[in-house]
């Protein structure tokens, strides 16, 4: 989870440089930490996945969970041309943060579902 949580502060950071200016060391910052926090999040999100599905159920959620990054890369993808022609650079950017706050805000739900399960355990 905390890997999780840096690479969606790296993403968040991704965006705030990409506010802040257009020129090429600016795009280059951006990419730079847009890589890095997706890593770090696919990282983290996989190994979630892995976490909270039994042995026999792991192949089949992981393929589902493969299917659905990999479908929605390909829909933002194709949007981010959209978003640029009609919103301009600043809302490709601005994109990102309901993103990283739908993420981090399921990120704590997650742990906190976690808390209770341990505590009714107990």
């Amino acid at each position: 989870e905390a890997i999780i949580a840096t690479g969606l502060a790296l993403l968040a950071l991704c965006g705030i440089v990409g506010i802040s200016g257009i020129s090429l060391l600016h795009f280059d910052i951006a990419l730079v930490l847009l890589g890095l926090g997706w890593n770090f999040g696919y990282i983290g999100a996989t190994t979630l996945v892995t976490q909270t599905h039994t042995p026999a159920e792991r192949a089949k959620a992981q393929g589902a969970n493969d299917l659905i990054v990999n479908a929605s890369q390909a829909i933002a993808s194709f949007s981010a041309g959209g978003v640029l022609s009609v919103f301009g650079w600043l809302g490709v950017t601005l994109v990102i943060f309901p993103c990283v706050l739908l993420a981090m805000a399921m990120l704590f739900w997650n742990r906190g579902a976690k808390a209770r399960a341990a505590a009714s355990a107990a």
